[in-house]
């Protein structure tokens, strides 16, 4: 059990009047345990109390051979699991629930238990974990290092007109060889007019030409870590508006990033890249958030977006990526990830941000 990690969820429990947590979503559980488990339709809970306690209900089929730091009780397929949970359960006071849990196994307990007052709790782990330890930032530095030499790999295959879906086979390839374990997110490789599209689906049939730009949003998972990182380059030409948009979205991905402090609300932050992208004619093509924070998943909990009042704080990461999207023609995006400092922020990705013409 991370000792750190625990003692803040504790806290925030305390703070927020729940003496009584159900820990069911994977991520949080390796968060607090460094255990990866995967139940499937099994149930797997991490129950927490505010005295210090922490019990793993967990299936036998997922053995624990290391020392969590928890109580652990095994559980099997003839037994019924939430029956096992529920003794375990301080019928006379609130309890928390975060993320998914699903309602076989919620329904069951307030039927077995007679509590009335189940609270959604996901702002307790999710609060924490947008303020990332030493320890996280670190393996995010090695997560995006990788991605830097993946995306120039990318960019150097970019002559050899593979499929966009052949470049993304080359990517995953390209990942485990440099000892990342998958995909942080299905990668996008747009071509053309398919870069207009911000969420474009890699396809096997788009053919590359001379002209167009070349969209590659890519990001692994190194460590358990993600890193995302978005660079646009050009093939063989780039004509007077490819360059004119080009050259707008990277100075607003660089105004930015400069936003970025302790203090600043992520709305101010979007509004520095949003504004910028509007003073030159082309905000009803930046059609999406400023950013979405990262760490143990790709998208977490904390976007930079107009909506967001809430404050940065330090040891966020999250992602600066504006962009112009252009119907029937092309787009083009530029992201990195920064982390929250002292007085500033950190851009975890250095790969260039140069406009870039393939030959």
């Amino acid at each position: 059990m991370n000792k750190e990690r625990m003692g803040r969820i504790l806290q925030e429990m305390k703070n927020t009047g729940v003496p009584q947590m159900i820990v069911s979503d994977p991520v949080n559980i390796f968060y607090l345990t460094g255990k990866w488990i995967f139940p499937g339709e099994r149930m797997l809970v991490l129950l927490l109390k505010t005295d210090g306690s922490a019990k793993l209900f967990v299936n036998e089929l997922f053995p624990i051979h290391e020392d969590l730091g928890t109580e652990n009780i095994t559980l099997n397929d003839n037994q019924d699991a939430v029956g096992v949970l529920a003794p375990y359960i301080d019928k006379n006071d609130v309890i928390g629930v975060d993320k998914n849990w699903p309602a076989r196994f919620l329904i069951r307990l307030m039927d077995l238990t007679g509590v009335t007052k189940f609270v959604d709790i996901s702002n307790i782990t999710d609060k924490v974990r947008q303020r990332k330890d030493k320890t996280e930032i670190d393996l995010m530095r090695e997560s995006s290092r990788v991605n830097d030499i993946a995306v120039d790999k990318m960019i150097e295959l970019v002559p050899k007109k593979y499929t966009e879906k052949k470049m993304g086979e080359i990517l995953l390839e390209t990942y485990r060889s440099m000892g990342a374990e998958e995909f942080s997110f299905d990668p996008i490789v747009a071509y053309g007019a398919n870069g207009a599209d911000p969420h474009h689906t890699t396809d096997a049939t788009s053919q590359l030409k001379e002209g167009d730009s070349v969209v590659i949003d890519i990001g692994c998972k190194k460590d358990s870590y993600c890193s995302d990182l978005t660079r646009t380059v050009f093939y063989k030409r780039a004509s007077e508006e490819q360059k004119k948009v080009y050259n707008i979205v990277r100075d607003a991905n660089l105004k930015g990033i400069d936003k970025v402090k302790p203090g600043v609300r992520f709305c101010d932050i979007d509004a520095a890249a949003r504004d910028y992208i509007e003073s030159k004619g082309y905000g009803k093509y930046f059609t999406h958030r400023l950013g979405h924070s990262i760490g143990l998943e790709d998208h977490e909990v904390g976007d930079v977006s107009s909506v967001n009042e809430n404050k940065v704080d330090e040891g966020m990461i999250f992602s600066i990526e504006p962009g112009v999207y252009l119907p029937g023609n092309f787009g083009v995006r530029v992201e990195d990830l920064v982390v929250v400092t002292k007085d500033g922020c950190e851009v975890l990705n250095k790969y260039s941000k140069d406009l870039c013409i393939v030959e």
